[in-house]
């Protein structure tokens, strides 16, 4: 099972400090979030993909 890192940038752009990755079991990224204003702002993003990001639908633009 994958999981989330909640992180603080140290680059700040235009004050959007904080962002989330999701990892795979095996440690790799699977993918990185926007930057957000505020560390419940990226809590609501992780939210978010926990609810929409389970789906079987793939759509294959190649």
């Amino acid at each position: 099972m994958g999981y989330y890192l909640l992180k603080k940038s140290i680059k700040s752009v235009q004050d959007q400090k904080f962002y989330f990755v999701l990892k795979a079991s095996n440690g790799e990224t699977i993918a990185t979030s926007e930057m957000y204003l505020t560390k419940q702002g990226a809590q609501t993003g992780i939210r978010s993909v926990q609810q929409n990001g389970s789906t079987v639908d793939v759509r294959d633009e190649t």
